[in-house]
């Protein structure tokens, strides 16, 4: 048997269809809700870990920079050295003071050199022992937060797993009941549906008032609302509004209830 059209559909169906589809949308609402922040906080962890491997990546490429550094100012030392050993040979060959004079100034500006490296030595070692001590605090704190996305990870898979048949069998029905309401019309709903704080785009009158945003809805438009002939939607929130027994909600009469609880009262003051 063909589908029928959604245009096709009268009011009425109109708004049976938007409502289920609306209490199908919450159930799974509902189920996303009992992972409550744990996807968020799943999603923070891995950015802190992310962030947490890129610092010691860097520090890692410190570590390496200073020792290559402290291998050259080794050489360059040694290189010095020679120079100096050389110059003083070359001493022993002067024949007047101004080549005296030069030999002992490139020997002491070697000897300055050597110091120079040394000391830069001294604090490449420094600064290796610093990256290290930063590395170790580092991977502490990856090794917590490691620790803390498993138990978070578990956790949010075992409640998917206990509801995500449930789950894949209520965003089927949403899908098929999409299929029933025509695109203008569903659009329409779900972008209500989006801009609500608790997600609904259809709701019932409840004692004489929208169900989203509970402000009075006039007797006549309330009339209106029951006939069933158009969609109505609220002129304060938006919302599309439905006939409480066409969504099959059961109503009590405020009046009914009040006077139940007169009886009730009066019962309690006749035992007494």
């Amino acid at each position: 048997m063909a589908r029928k059209d959604p245009k096709d559909f009268t009011v009425e169906e109109k708004l049976k269809n938007l409502y289920q589809l609306q209490t199908t949308l919450s159930s799974i609402d509902e189920k996303k809700a009992l992972r409550g922040e744990l996807p968020l906080e799943v999603e923070d962890l891995e950015d802190e870990i992310a962030g947490l491997n890129t610092r010691i990546e860097k520090i890692n490429s410190e570590i390496t920079e200073f020792n290559e550094a402290i291998e050259r100012n080794k050489g360059n030392i040694g290189e010095a050295e020679k120079s100096v050993a050389r110059y003083k040979e070359q001493l022993d060959d002067v024949q007047n003071n101004r080549q005296y004079d030069t030999l002992s100034k490139e020997i002491e500006f070697q000897e300055l050199n050597i110091e120079l490296c040394n000391k830069k030595i001294r604090e490449g070692y420094n600064k290796i022992d610093e990256c290290k001590n930063h590395l170790e605090e580092t991977q502490a704190q990856l090794d917590d937060k490691l620790a803390v996305l498993s138990e978070k990870k578990d956790e949010l898979h075992d409640i998917i797993e206990e509801t995500h048949v449930e789950e894949d069998k209520l965003k089927a029905k949403a899908e098929d009941l999409k299929k029933k309401i025509e695109p203008g019309l569903l659009n329409s709903f779900l972008r209500i549906r989006s801009n609500t704080r608790n997600g609904l785009g259809i709701v019932h009158i409840e004692r004489d008032a929208c169900g989203g945003c509970f402000a009075k809805i006039p007797p006549q438009r309330q009339l209106d609302i029951k006939m069933h002939k158009k969609i109505i939607v609220c002129e304060y929130c938006g919302r599309i509004l439905i006939d409480p027994e066409l969504a099959g909600v059961k109503i009590e009469d405020p009046a009914a209830d009040t006077k139940r609880k007169r009886v009730s009262r009066r019962k309690k003051k006749d035992e007494e």
